[in-house]
This record gives C-alpha cells, structure tokens and sequence, in this order.
C-alpha cells in the first residue's frame, strides 16, 4: 500500500470542521490523493517519499497540499452548489454563464501548489523555425 501523507486531522485543521459524512469522504479520499501526488511526482522524476524524508519543511508542505486538494473535493462533494468562478449575464433576452470550480467533483492539485513543491517548474526554449543556416 502507498504511503498517506497527510491524516484526517490535517484536513480539519488546515481546512473546516467536517461532518461525519464529510469526514467518511476525506478519510477515502486521502490515498487517494496521496497517490495521484506521488504519480505527478513520478512524472517529473521526483520522489515524494525521499524528498519528505529529507526535508521536514517539504513534508509540512506536501501534508498541507494534500489537505487542501481533499477539502475543495470534499467542498464540491457537498450538497450545495459549489463556488462559481466565472459568471456572466445579459440583460433583455435575459442569458447566463456560469463556469464552477471543480464541478466534475475531482480531486486535483492547482499548478502553483505543484509549482512550490518544485514537482513542475516553467520551461522556455527556442526552435528555429529555418534551420541554423550550416545547410547552405
């Protein structure tokens, strides 16, 4: 079995006050998202385990990241709608939009989180379109 890095009582902590139905979904949801965290790890060629048993900082931050991807699971889970993000309206013939936060109910990890773990970092380059010019 993967390792879990981060318990239940993170999620309350560094999230909300659960009810029990909530609670039941975060203790699933918590492999879970310690996995997929690990798969990205992975991805990149980076250790998840290795770099939390080096750095103790880097495990507060990955229990912390792990915390707040099962929160906003567990937040779009939950019998209101979630949180809308963008909205739009018209007026006259009257026309709304609206785009939700996680409104497939996954669970995910936002780019910056991934970002200040140091599992993905911003890449630049070049490609010449025309060649380097020693094919004259």
């Amino acid at each position: 079995m993967a390792a879990v890095y981060a318990a239940i009582d993170d999620v309350i902590r560094l999230g909300r006050k659960l009810t029990a139905e909530e609670q039941e979904l975060a203790e699933a949801l918590l492999p879970v998202a310690s996995a997929k965290l690990s798969l990205i790890a992975k991805k990149h060629g980076k250790s998840i385990a290795i770099m939390s048993a080096a750095d103790p900082e880097f495990a507060l931050a990955v229990k912390e990241t792990i915390a707040r991807a099962v929160i906003r699971a567990v937040n779009a889970a939950a019998d209101n709608s979630p949180a809308a993000t963008q909205a739009s309206q018209a007026a006259m013939g009257y026309s709304i939009s609206m785009s939700y936060l996680n409104a497939g109910q996954q669970l995910y990890y936002l780019r910056n989180e991934l970002k200040d773990l140091g599992l993905i970092r911003q890449r630049w380059g070049a490609l010449e379109v025309y060649g380097n010019g020693d094919n004259d």
